[in-house]
């Protein structure tokens, strides 16, 4: 009987854990979405409804192998990308090297490049 129980725990466990796997990955689809199409309101939403801080998702988060600030560079997401800026840690910027990558890569006169500049204090 107790090993019934043990097994009738680890099924329910396991049966809880699926959705919610699955509803992250389609959570951090769409804030890859929404930064690709410079939906700045839209990713507020979506974050919000999330109950997320792009300063608590940005470091682990990817879009494609690239950070969110790289994805919106790559789309011309400025808005997205003035906001990203705004909301997370200037350790956190600094730590990803995005201001080297954006150099290196012909995105220093982008506007997005501007409020990082003026962030990390360059």
């Amino acid at each position: 009987m107790r090993v019934l129980t043990i097994a009738g725990v680890a099924l329910i466990a396991a049966s809880l854990v699926t959705p919610t796997t699955q509803a992250n990955e389609q959570l951090f689809v769409s804030i890859c979405s929404y930064v690709k199409a410079d939906d700045k309101s839209r990713l507020r939403k979506k974050l919000k409804e999330g109950r997320l801080t792009l300063r608590n998702i940005y470091t682990d988060l990817k879009c494609n192998g690239d950070n969110l600030l790289q994805t919106a560079y790559k789309a011309g997401a400025n808005e997205t990308g003035e906001y990203i800026v705004k909301r997370v840690s200037k350790k956190a910027l600094a730590e990803s090297k995005v201001w080297d990558w954006a150099n290196a890569n012909g995105h220093s006169a982008s506007p997005i490049s501007a409020v990082l500049k003026g962030k990390l204090g360059l």
